[in-house]
């Protein structure tokens, strides 16, 4: 296990969540046939009153319930994880995000009561009605993942569910689904319809299954054949043992880089993973040295014996090894491979159940074999499915112009889930590689398993449906402001366009101290008079702007009631005037639900409502850095929980965006370079993120440039006109960029630096810039984001595209890097940002003492999502020591 493997776990919240599981809350303690039995006769006459509700209340709770489930995937991935000992926390809170957010977005407009479905010309009607109560068997594996699951599909159908936790895991599991009971109770929920059973026992789970009305079954082949043996109806799964074909006319990149992607998330514990890949003679050696460049391991000699019966024990799992990272397996077995290490890897050539490695794992273990054709591939694949993983899941890499071949692949796997070109743990579980693929976390083998379902089970499962998913990249989008004036002096002639064009009469400025009393928007408010505008302004935005502060600006305007906002200022008096123009529109949304993160905007769970039907909203800036003008984006800070907000959706994108330069040219040194390093940050981001495109990169590209050849000008000479525009129009195409590109860690990072330490943001991101770039730019990260067009680790090829963009050139790639981090550097010198956070004056104690807190909230920050690698906490945490003693790491390989 490598330090930046090591599960991240606050002990005392962990603690807590154990001791408030041990009790269910509910009339009855479930320890016994006895009171199991009582507790099934309350359940059954609540979901008869449940089963009453109509589609509103029905829908109601279950937004509730993902919600809250949503906000505590942190904690609740801690808690598996020190309970268990099995997986990474960072990848459960993957799971944990997936469960709430893909699942209710998959169903949100599913109609599951009355009549869901009817074609008059065809008289067809389908009217949807509760089962009763599910059984919902939980597994060790995904103890939090799962009881969410489950029990957001229950109440989407009205059902009521009773949870059988393992008895390994019961604390998490109870604790994840009392989470989901609590909100959707407050949410009008009947009591009694999500219970647990509180000591479980095989005795308690066998009279569960024989008096439940159907089983939702999730685990070990044993607890499986229970359920379906139970005489009542059971959904259950059954083992996988996919093996990945990779084709001669594959993408090796991509598809090495997709399965090792897949392997490594969770330690391998996701069923749908890979657990042999099968490669064709002619890209073998290939894919083999695409594997070991990576950070897998080609076990040798005797200790390929070693780790197979290690893991395999008489034909079955250890399960002492599953969840565990590679080198911890490796130890067990007695063998010694680099700490580093993410894969165990053997070449193998046995397809038989004598051969260990042709079993399934769950774990980091792979083993690889040679095919000197297609057909022989298939054959292999055929043979290991056969070995424990018929009807659950099979994968191949392939130019998807051999519809022949693929033909051929598709009739010959008797799998449920046929995935091409996809990483499998992420794939199988549906709605992240492929939009049409159902998402789930228990995913069926119908008939070829002994399962009831073929499919991803969801709310309705009826057929047995053989699905076949390539890997898609989904749509995206180039979004902006209404109209966006541009150009030294042109504030006063886009001013008219409120009176003539739009027809405003009451405008609301809202600026910062500063600005107001130094008599800044005086032009501003003498061209509203001149247009017979009636205006008033909310001057009193702190340079950190906070909910509170906005919450008194919007009093102030509620009493106005203006029919346009102009927003005047830095990012600070933007953001501000964001989210107050957001609370006039909406004063009945909560803000805690603005502040929901997501990992795909179009799949968040909270859904922002339209703006502007009461007012038009115009941005102003008068620095050049932040590009709030133009974007989605504000930086909000809860005063009372100290926490630092970064809210984004298009809806809060102004209408109107100004930019004069006239505005910009009493920048101070500091605001130039704080600004300056903020804009910097924007183009590198924006350009090396996951979900860059064409589009969004012409605009990171121009605007670095512009950077780089006028941001020391306009630092050292304040009033060089021709600098200061050209940094304008630079923020503002950053700001652009970004607004569709998104950004990443170090903005994460950075956001949090000046919550806990007060430090510029541009500032904040300028100490950690280069460190982020080094992090980002290697060749074997521990893992790569996760967005349908991020094929495989780059990040370090498009650094290298903008730098010889901006005119540097070299060798080859690395010398090219090495000139860009050090001209990146020197600009940052130039413009005087400090090399450590240790010279902003920062506490080593205080530094230390919130480091943990700040390392995970910058992870759970939303910029994180959209960064070319996905970060480990205790990576995150590594950068911020290294930035604060000004420590130059050796590698960010691992």
């Amino acid at each position: 296990m490598t330090k930046h493997d090591t599960p991240v776990c606050d002990p005392k919240q962990s603690d807590e969540m154990q001791k408030t599981a041990s009790s269910n809350d509910c009339d009855t303690l479930i320890d016994s046939v006895e009171s199991l039995e009582a507790q099934l006769k309350k359940m059954r006459k609540a979901q008869k009153v449940f089963a009453t509700f109509t589609q509103e209340q029905v829908d109601k709770i279950f937004f509730e319930a993902a919600m809250a489930a949503n906000e505590a995937r942190i904690p609740l991935a801690q808690a598996a994880v020190k309970e268990t000992g099995m997986g990474l926390v960072e990848d459960k809170v993957i799971k944990n995000h997936f469960a709430a957010e893909y699942i209710y977005n998959a169903y949100r407009h599913t109609k599951t009561c009355g009549t869901i479905f009817e074609d008059k010309a065809y008289g067809l009607k389908k009217i949807a009605e509760p089962i009763g109560i599910v059984a919902a068997v939980i597994p060790t594996t995904n103890p939090t993942s799962t009881a969410i699951f489950k029990s957001l599909l229950c109440l989407k159908t009205r059902n009521a569910i009773l949870i059988s936790p393992h008895p390994r895991a019961k604390a998490s599991t109870i604790q994840a689904a009392r989470i989901v009971r609590d909100a959707a109770e407050k949410a009008g929920l009947p009591r009694d319809i999500i219970c647990w059973v509180d000591k479980p026992s095989i005795e308690l789970t066998n009279t569960l299954m024989h008096e439940a009305d159907t089983i939702l079954a999730t685990g070990g082949p044993g607890m499986v054949a229970a359920a379906y043996s139970s005489g009542k109806p059971a959904l259950g799964v059954g083992p996988g043992n996919n093996p990945a074909i990779i084709d001669e006319t594959a993408d090796i990149l991509m598809s090495v880089n997709s399965i090792i992607h897949s392997k490594v998330f969770d330690y391998g514990m996701i069923c749908a993973s890979e657990n042999n890949v099968i490669v064709c003679d002619k890209v073998y050696d290939q894919a083999k040295a695409e594997f070991a460049r990576r950070g897998c391991f080609f076990l040798e000699g005797d200790d390929i014996k070693k780790v197979g019966n290690t893991v395999i024990v008489n034909g079955n799992i250890n399960p002492k090894i599953v969840g565990k990272p590679a080198p911890v397996i490796a130890e067990m077995a007695g063998v010694k491979v680099p700490a580093s290490t993410k894969i165990l890897m053997a070449e193998v050539t046995s397809v038989e159940p004598e051969e260990p490695w042709s079993h399934e794992k769950l774990s980091p273990v792979l083993g690889m074999y040679r095919a000197k054709d297609f057909d022989t591939a298939i054959k292999m694949g055929e043979r290991l499915i056969a070995e424990g993983g018929y009807g659950h899941t099979a994968s191949l890499f392939i130019n998807t112009n051999e519809k022949e071949k693929m033909a051929k692949y598709e009739q010959a796997m008797k799998t449920c889930r046929i995935l091409i070109n996809t990483p499998a743990a992420q794939g199988g579980i549906g709605d992240i590689y492929n939009f049409m693929l159902t998402p789930s976390l228990t995913l069926g083998c119908g008939s070829w398993g002994g399962n009831s379902v073929c499919g991803n089970v969801g709310v309705m499962n009826l057929l047995n449906i053989k699905s076949v998913a390539e890997r898609r990249e989904n749509m995206l989008w180039l979004k902006t402001p209404d109209k966006v004036y541009f150009k030294k002096g042109c504030m006063p002639e886009a001013l008219k366009e409120l009176k003539y064009v739009l027809h405003k009469k009451r405008a609301f400025l809202i600026t910062d101290q500063f600005l107001y009393k130094s008599g800044f928007t005086k032009t501003i408010e003498d061209t509203l008079d001149s247009l017979g505008i009636v205006h008033s302004c909310f001057w009193n935005v702190a340079p950190d702007p906070s909910l509170q502060s906005a919450r008194e600006g919007l009093a102030q305007l509620r009493a106005f009631e203006p029919d346009v906002i102009l927003s005047i200022g830095g990012g600070s008096a933007m953001d501000c005037g964001k989210i107050i123009w957001f609370m006039y529109e909406n004063p009945e949304e909560k803000f805690e639900h603005m502040s929901a993160d997501f990992m795909d905007i179009r799949k968040r769970v909270y859904e922002f409502p339209a703006m502007g039907r009461k007012a038009y909203f115009v941005a102003i800036p008068t620095s050049s850095g932040t590009g709030s003008e133009v974007s989605p984006y504000a930086i909000i800070t809860d005063k009372d929980t100290g926490v630092k907000w970064p809210i984004a959706d298009y809806q809060l994108m102004p209408n109107m965006a100004i930019v004069d330069t006239d505005n910009m040219m009493t920048q101070p040194k500091g605001l130039t370079s704080a600004s300056g390093a903020d804009a910097m940050t924007h183009c590198l981001e924006s350009y090396v993120s996951t979900m860059a495109s064409d589009y969004t990169q012409a605009m990171s590209l121009k605007g670095l440039k512009l950077i780089f050849e006028n941001l020391e000008t306009a630092y050292d000479e304040p009033n060089n006109v021709y600098a200061r525009d050209k940094m304008a129009n630079a923020s503002c195409i950053a700001g652009l960029a970004f607004s569709n590109a998104f950004l990443g860690m170090v903005h994460s990072m950075a956001h949090k630096l000046g919550a806990f330490h007060h430090i510029p943001h541009g500032w904040a991101n300028g100490v950690l810039l280069t460190r982020v770039m080094r992090y980002n730019a290697a060749e074997k990260p521990t893992r790569m984001g996760t967005f349908p067009q991020y094929e495989y680790p780059h990040a370090k090829a498009r650094y290298c595209e903008m730098a010889r963009y901006c005119g540097i050139t070299g060798a080859n790639d690395d010398e090219v890097f090495e000139k860009f981090i050090a001209k990146v550097q020197s600009i940052l010198d130039h413009i005087g940002v400090k090399k450590t956070i240790a010279e902003y004056n920062v506490d080593e104690k205080y530094f230390l003492d919130t480091l943990d807190e700040m390392s995970e909230q910058a992870f759970n920050d939303q910029c994180t999502v959209s960064n070319p690698r996905y970060p480990l906490i205790n990576e995150m945490k590594n950068i911020y020591l290294d930035a604060y003693y000004g420590r130059e790491p050796k590698s960010y390989e691992e």
